[in-house]
């Protein structure tokens, strides 16, 4: 894996430079924060996995979601989303642990970031293929929220029958997966497609409208997403054309 520390401290201390942080979950598509650049790229050493639970945002203690974290794979990559955060930002860090360390009980790491190859700045003279030291943020066994892996199918079957204060846990992982295939088709994650794919058979099987999983009041998103967005919304979008109902 690439040089990764523990930086725990960093979930509440005032960032005094710029710095970037790597989203792989519902922040590639909402990251909540106003940022100056956003970029495509992955972390080495890494999988993706729906082994963390969630009981605010996209379920409840009774029946809490599963949400994403990574887990330490010698042999893995992890694609998502970096964005640049200003040194005058001083609301991102805070809104961040808040969603991320106590909301979501992950903890902070700083680690390589890969900015995607044949990624072409347009605003910057810094080399596409420059790594970049990033916060990244990881739910680890010992929080109390961890739920750990289960066969595919159940975990599936747990996502679409939860919701939390942000909507449906479906909604997260199809947009995740939407993102992924959208933003970086080229990326490989059998985990989270495994889980689309067995996520609206079900919802087909059981004659639930996929729109309505995905939010039925939704902005049409634009071809070219603002970067500043409201701080502390939890609001998705998401192109008309990717909603439909199942069994109509």
């Amino acid at each position: 894996m690439d040089n990764m520390s523990d930086d725990r401290s960093k979930c509440t201390e005032a960032k005094r430079e710029p710095f970037w942080v790597f989203g792989y979950g519902s922040l590639c598509w909402n990251p909540g924060f106003e940022y100056q650049q956003a970029i495509t790229g992955y972390v080495k050493g890494f999988s993706r996995r729906f082994w963390q639970g969630n009981t605010t945002h996209r379920g409840t203690d009774t029946k809490p979601g599963r949400v994403a974290t990574l887990i330490e794979d010698k042999e893995g990559v992890t694609w998502g989303k970096a964005f640049l955060i200003s040194a005058d930002n001083n609301a991102a860090l805070p809104y961040l642990t808040t969603r991320e360390c106590q909301l979501g009980g992950y903890r902070t790491y700083t680690v390589n970031f890969h900015p995607r190859p044949d990624l072409e700045y347009s605003s910057s003279s810094t080399s596409s293929s420059e790594k970049k030291d990033a916060l990244l943020y990881i739910a680890v066994p010992e929080n109390q929220h961890w739920l750990g892996s289960a066969p595919l199918p159940d975990i599936a079957k747990q996502i679409l029958e939860c919701k939390g204060s942000s909507g449906t846990n479906a909604e997260y992982l199809l947009r995740l997966a939407d993102f992924m295939r959208d933003e970086i088709p080229e990326a490989l994650d059998e985990h989270l497609f495994s889980l689309e794919r067995l996520v609206k058979k079900f919802a087909s099987d059981m004659r639930i409208c996929l729109r309505t999983l995905m939010g039925e009041e939704r902005q049409e998103e634009k071809s070219e997403a603002k970067a500043v967005v409201p701080s502390f919304q939890y609001a998705s979008r998401v192109p008309e054309k990717k909603l439909r109902c199942v069994n109509m």
